[in-house]
């Protein structure tokens, strides 16, 4: 989890989406109920659905891509050992089987995982999909040319470190078994009660070794999925997808493949798709985004029009926006500087910084407030909405700094309502109250991004967001908390620089539960622990806001990805 793809990915994911930033509290489109502009809103199969995109769906190679739950476009043609429910809000948290028939066997201190392969699953040509594909399509994942995908499998897997990916190493990895054609089995390292969740990433995609063409595979990967590809254009910026006749829905209880046919247009600024989309002409009339939001001013007016509001679906996603500390830095190396910086934060101003209450939610927990994640509630320093400046000043004199103290607050010059000037500048008020003058050092954004992931020149008071690979508290704390992640020479992420023996035990204790719902209420109390430290001051949760054509039908969002599900749409 310590690797820097990661968190390229969760932040590339978070950008697109509010900002999805690949959001936090539960609850689906703000009915929970499919919607249409009018009439019969029964979902029927036809039609064409456009998804209408600022990024394009570049890599389209299971190997490549780095997803959750399967992904969402790429979940219409990648089919994988589990996925996510395809269900509004909390429930759609869940995972599920979706080419196995459960979400693994476990052995008794889950080091090795077992999986059967349901009967009847075809690839696109008819053939019949094996445990062995599934095997080569992870193996190819591990190839040098086809990087870019989740790295749990190189930490998890027995004797995976090393591993170059079939191309080169032909013998592949003896810790994925095949006894048999639907069975594959799973031996790892260590303990990890949450593969089910890993096993949603789009690297446990079947391949066909013989179709198997490299590096081109992205230009027609073999479907398992309802739809197969006909057309992918400029690495991803057009794709079209149609049927997959030999997909059967009796194998399949997720994913409802409605449309006849998928065209993914991206590359469009944000302000024009939430015109398409809201003039809703033509084609765009059954037409969706799975990457913009609507901005606060866009949002006023949507607001103030009834048959636009109508039309919006709100979402959350397992994100917190947030101020760090490095305690190696003076004066934060004081734990009352940082208790006094978390009771003067007046977090109404920050979140109408970020948007406004429509687009997030104020957070006093690192963990969102969702119950998959384990969310405990706390406010270790109770200051109300607008922040309590008294408390604050009587910590910095107790701390030594009777007359104030003035610091420095790093921050990204992207205009993503995260870390970005206008967050920056309601810090800067809120804490002058207190009698701490900020001065603000705002940077590009990979300035920004190399700066604050690097031990050696990481500041001592900046802004950071973080997201789930996956909906538990394990990819969430982890990454930030856990000592044994912190990287010298590299991209780290654990900001506080965090090494306590007992938060490390209790992250291990934790991974080798199977029940998820012991494991989330673990993840809830050490949340709580950890946050006594005053290492981070959770800010906001982002919600997102994102509309779609009148013609479009059973709009499903669940707290997973926070945006609609295009498996479940129908425009006819």
């Amino acid at each position: 989890m310590r690797q820097s793809s990661v968190i390229a990915r969760r932040v590339a994911a978070a950008s697109v989406s509010l900002v999805v930033a690949a959001g936090a509290a539960a609850c689906g489109p703000e009915d929970n109920d499919a919607k249409s502009a009018g009439g019969d809103s029964t979902p029927r199969k036809g039609g064409t659905l456009t998804v209408l995109n600022s990024n394009p769906q570049q890599d389209f190679d299971p190997a490549r891509l780095y997803t959750s739950g399967g992904g969402n476009v790429p979940s219409l043609v990648f089919r994988t050992l589990t996925t996510r429910n395809r269900e509004n809000g909390e429930a759609g948290a869940e995972v599920v089987p979706d080419l196995a028939t459960d979400t693994g066997r476990p052995n008794k201190d889950a080091t090795v995982w077992t999986y059967t392969l349901k009967e009847g699953l075809k690839y696109e040509d008819g053939t019949s999909i094996t445990s062995a594909d599934i095997k080569y399509g992870i193996e190819r994942s591990f190839a040098p040319e086809l990087s870019g995908g989740a790295p749990y499998l190189r930490d998890w897997l027995v004797g995976a470190a090393d591993y170059q990916g079939p191309y080169k190493d032909k013998k592949g990895l003896p810790a994925i078994e095949t006894p048999d054609e639907r069975t594959i089995v799973f031996r790892l390292n260590k303990p990890e009660g949450e593969f089910p969740y890993l096993a949603t990433q789009t690297q446990f995609t079947p391949v066909p070794k013989d179709k198997d063409t490299g590096t081109k595979y992205e230009e027609h990967p073999v479907s398992s999925g309802p739809y197969k590809v006909v057309k992918n254009e400029n690495d991803g910026e057009r794709l079209t997808l149609e049927r997959n006749t030999h997909w059967s829905a009796s194998t399949d209880e997720e994913r409802k493949a409605y449309p006849d046919k998928i065209d993914v247009r991206s590359g469009l600024d944000s302000s024009v798709i939430n015109q398409r989309l809201s003039a809703s002409q033509g084609a765009d009339a059954a037409a969706v985004t799975t990457d913009t939001n609507l901005g606060p001013a866009e949002l006023a007016k949507v607001t103030g029009d009834k048959e636009l509001a109508a039309r919006v679906g709100t979402g959350h996603f397992g994100y917190t926006n947030y101020i760090a500390f490095n305690p190696k830095i003076k004066p934060f190396d004081n734990v009352k500087v940082r208790q006094a910086v978390s009771y003067a934060i007046d977090r109404s101003s920050v979140v109408n910084a970020a948007g406004g209450s429509a687009l997030a939610e104020p957070a006093t927990t690192f963990l969102p407030n969702q119950k998959s994640f384990g969310y405990t509630a706390y406010d270790h320093f109770p200051a109300g909405a607008a922040g309590d400046s008294a408390k604050a000043k009587e910590l910095l004199k107790e701390a030594g700094y009777a007359n104030g103290l003035t610091v420095t607050l790093t921050h990204s010059n992207a205009k993503d309502f995260e870390t970005s000037p206008e967050i920056a500048t309601a810090i800067q008020d809120a804490l002058k109250k207190a009698g701490i003058t900020v001065k603000l050092q705002g940077l590009e954004e990979n300035d920004y991004s190399d700066k604050i992931h690097n031990v050696k020149t990481e500041p001592g008071f900046f802004l950071a967001h973080w997201g789930a690979d996956w909906p538990s508290g394990g990819p969430f704390l982890a990454p930030i908390f856990d000592g044994r992640q912190i990287v010298k020479d590299g991209a780290n992420f654990n900001t506080g620089l965090l090494n306590d023996k007992s938060v490390n035990t209790e992250i291990d204790a934790i991974n080798k539960l199977t029940d998820l719902d012991a494991a989330a209420a673990r993840w809830g109390a050490l949340d709580k622990k950890i946050g006594e430290q005053a290492l981070t001051v959770p800010l906001f949760h982002p919600v997102y806001k994102r509309l779609y054509g009148e013609d479009v039908k059973n709009v499903v969002i669940s707290d997973w990805t926070g945006v609609l599900d295009i498996s479940q749409v129908a425009v006819k």
